[in-house]
């Protein structure tokens, strides 16, 4: 029967022995040395204020009373060193480094990740899962340079799959932006999380679209009319349409319904008119029955004439627009005619 143990090399009592308590101590003082094995430092000669239960490393050309003990553990207890022979597979902390080493029979080597250097995923102050195998918790996140440039990469499988950034509130989205179910560049918006408006897209050649971007060509139904002077034009027919303009209430003197401004903001107003004769008119861009906003007029003649006018005017959500008529004009209304085009900035 061997006298110490396989792994540790612990004396074992033995039964003819006497003072049985040196041996149990001995035993003792190894379990306390190599449990949570924590090594202060690599050393080739023994410190002079090592503190009890210090251990260190032994490193090559070991000098001093650590003559011939390199690649040992020794270990400071009772005022004596106590020499102890690592074995492959033996874990300890390094606390100079602050690395967790492992033995492999010739040398300590910080515990290795996955052969390539990959872990299955990572939480900093955060809880990471199957899908955010990166999670971070933190007032912000810094990603630096090494000298020269920084590049944040989203790379995707397929041209139907998604490769973006996305933007939450409480957990539910409300912006997005990157190559949403295609490769083409967009940002959307959301008020929440599930209806989505593109705000912005750009193809593949350059070519950048506003989808959201309020747009309206508008005008009264096809056909001619003199309306009265101080009347109103409202609008019937919308041939071009983007993103919120409606028709509202009928306007308060004359025909049509007004136009009614989806969103607050900068506008282009374009007023084109078509008149088959006149004896002098005004047409005006009217707002809420109260500003007028520009004008386009035209002298009394006998013969068809055109007229137009453009001006740029802030608009909040929720007025609306007419035509404002002075004078007398037999004008021709719909699309190319007589009609108003308003465009968001």
């Amino acid at each position: 029967m061997s006298e110490q143990t396989a792994n540790l090399a612990l004396p074992f009592i033995l039964p003819s022995q006497a003072q049985k308590h040196v041996t149990h101590n001995e035993a003792l003082q190894r379990l306390d040395a190599l449990v949570q094995l924590t090594i202060t430092g690599e050393s080739a000669a023994p410190p002079e204020d090592a503190v009890e239960g210090a251990c260190y490393l032994v490193a090559a050309g070991a000098s001093g009373i650590w003559t011939g003990k390199s690649g040992m553990l020794a270990v400071w207890q009772d005022g004596a060193w106590l020499y102890l022979s690592p074995k492959a597979g033996w874990c300890g902390f390094f606390t100079a480094s602050g690395q967790l080493r492992s033995y492999d029979g010739a040398a300590w080597n910080t515990v290795p990740f996955a052969g390539d250097g990959s872990v299955p995923m990572i939480g900093i102050n955060a809880t990471p899962d199957a899908v955010n195998r990166l999670s971070v918790a933190a007032e912000a996140s810094l990603f630096s340079h090494v000298g020269s440039g920084h590049q944040l990469k989203v790379n995707k499988a397929a041209v139907s799959d998604t490769g973006s950034l996305l933007f939450q509130t409480a957990w539910s989205g409300r912006a997005e932006m990157g190559l949403a179910g295609n490769d083409e560049f967009s940002i959307k918006i959301s008020n929440n999380g599930t209806d989505w408006q593109t705000a912005l897209h750009v193809s593949q050649g350059g070519v950048v679209r506003t989808p959201a971007r309020p747009i309206v060509r508008t005008s009264r139904s096809a056909g001619t009319a003199t309306p009265a002077t101080g009347s109103r034009s409202g609008f019937d027919d919308m041939p071009v349409l983007q993103s919120g303009f409606a028709l509202g209430a009928a306007v308060s003197s004359g025909a049509g319904s007004r136009l009614l401004v989806p969103a607050s903001g900068f506008y282009l107003l374009s007023l084109g008119l078509r008149t088959l004769s006149s004896s002098g008119h005004v047409a005006s861009i009217e707002k809420n029955g109260v500003t007028v906003l520009g004008s386009a007029e035209g002298a009394a003649s006998a013969n068809p004439a055109q007229q137009s006018v453009a001006t740029v005017a802030w608009l909040d959500e929720g007025d609306w627009l007419a035509i404002l008529h002075t004078g007398s004009a037999l004008y021709e209304f719909g699309p190319a005619k007589t009609e108003l085009l308003v465009i968001m900035l």
